[in-house]
């Protein structure tokens, strides 16, 4: 059957807003609100209307959180979730933690609180939690991480050949999640107004000084939630008449421009690329990733440049390919020729690596998708200075020169962080932003 007739043939995805609503993150979901992506809701109804037969695969190649993976597996249908920021493969193995496991959360918390009271570690003069905490602080912090690591984390983990974050247990992956909430709270003086930037302290006076008792108070009540909300969702699951059982996933660590996936492996795709904004990722997680610093093979700036949309100039010299459309040519020509300062060095650069980096994950995720399948990107447009980054029309133009086909494309209008810039002031433009959600069919 031609790739034509099955997208004919195929059922009308239910799209549902896909912004964020604080209102919809509570119990389990309550603990996973990073910035970013959809909402469980979103996924769910659309992976649902899609009617996708049994032993389906479905792949989200910038899984973030886990949203995609965790709707997939609460319907029953296996899942591929693939990110290269190792906070979220944290995350997104925790969010997979089976209902049943909420019994022995509190018992370990407790075990691992009582060694690191018992012998705080020496800090490395080094220490990542350094830039937020004072000493006795950062120490205990590390002590916990410590034990957690030491009591769970296995040689799948810590294997001869590396550090394999993606093979981390569910149990382990639960209690640094709680960790990290702990030192977000503690950090929260240092919050910005954009909600992926957390600030350093410029003296080291002005670093976070708490009790031990406060951390171990803070992590601990993470925990006692966290083993309530699961436990609750047992209760749910159990008043379900033959609910589905989990699906099988897979949570990779892994650069979506190079990811090696099986040719016409995956039958639907579900996902939301970053966006072209100079969100810094890596940012929005740099106390999570002080907590790992341990457990990371490469360093926090180190990561920052490997990911798409990177605010850092990238090494190599990168020249404008035909295949990324006309579109985003004539945006590259305007935006270099464009008189504001360093629009024609340094932005002009990173975005040849944006779209560099998000044309060759097109292709990867297009070699993976079975002809026929579907692939739905939520994907934001944005200004540089008074140029329209026509994101949306851009990835469809990309899409289109990787084999993919736009078979439907439904907007939705939302406030967006730009407007709360003093500097866009100085630019005629409309405000908020659209948040397209883009249905392709190989």
């Amino acid at each position: 059957m031609s790739a034509r007739k099955t997208a004919q043939m195929a059922p009308r995805l239910r799209i549902l807003s896909p912004k964020r609503n604080k209102l919809l993150q509570t119990g389990w979901e309550g603990f996973f609100p990073y910035y970013a992506g959809f909402p469980e809701v979103f996924a769910r109804e659309l992976l649902q209307s899609a009617e996708l037969r049994r032993g389906a695969v479905i792949l989200d190649p910038w899984n973030g959180s886990g949203t995609t993976t965790y709707a997939a597996s609460g319907l029953g249908l296996s899942s591929i979730g693939i990110d290269l920021n190792p906070v979220m493969i944290i995350v997104a193995r925790a969010r997979l933690l089976p209902p049943t496991e909420a019994d022995h959360l509190k018992p370990l918390a407790a075990a691992i609180i009582s060694r690191a009271y018992s012998a705080p570690p020496i800090l490395d003069p080094n220490e990542a939690l350094l830039g937020w905490f004072e000493p006795s602080t950062a120490a205990f912090v590390r002590g916990v991480e410590q034990n957690i690591r030491r009591s769970l984390v296995g040689d799948m983990t810590k294997s001869p050949d590396g550090i394999h974050l993606d093979k981390i247990s569910g149990t382990a992956a639960t209690l640094y999640v709680a960790l990290f909430a702990a030192c977000r709270k503690l950090v929260a003086p240092f919050r910005s107004s954009n909600p992926t930037w957390l600030r350093v302290p410029k003296e080291p006076d002005a670093r976070v000084a708490a009790t031990q008792a406060t951390v171990a108070e803070y992590f601990a009540a993470n925990v006692r939630d966290m083993s309530a909300a699961l436990s609750a969702k047992l209760d749910a699951d159990l008043r379900i008449a033959n609910p589905p059982r989990a699906g099988e996933c897979k949570i990779n660590l892994s650069d979506t421009a190079s990811m090696k996936l099986r040719k016409s492996s995956v039958d639907f795709v579900l996902t939301s690329p970053p966006y072209c904004t100079r969100i810094d990722y890596t940012a929005a997680t740099r106390i999570e990733l002080a907590v790992l610093a341990p457990l990371l093979i490469i360093g926090a700036r180190a990561l920052g440049k490997q990911m798409i949309g990177s605010t850092q100039v990238p090494s190599a010299s990168i020249e404008v390919d035909e295949s990324w459309g006309k579109t985003c040519a004539r945006f590259l020509k305007a935006l270099r020729k464009h008189p504001s300062k360093a629009s024609s060095g340094y932005y002009y650069r990173t975005h040849l690596d944006y779209f560099d980096k998000m044309s060759r994950s097109i292709e990867r995720m297009s070699h993976a998708l079975k002809p026929g399948g579907h692939a739905i990107l939520v994907i934001q447009d944005s200004y540089y200075k008074d140029l329209h980054n026509d994101l949306p029309k851009m990835i469809t133009e990309i899409g289109v020169e990787h084999g993919l086909s736009l078979e439907r494309r439904k907007n939705f209008h939302l406030r967006s962080m730009s407007d709360i810039n003093p500097g866009r002031r100085s630019y005629v433009r409309p405000s908020g932003a659209t948040e397209s959600v883009l249905c392709f069919v190989k």
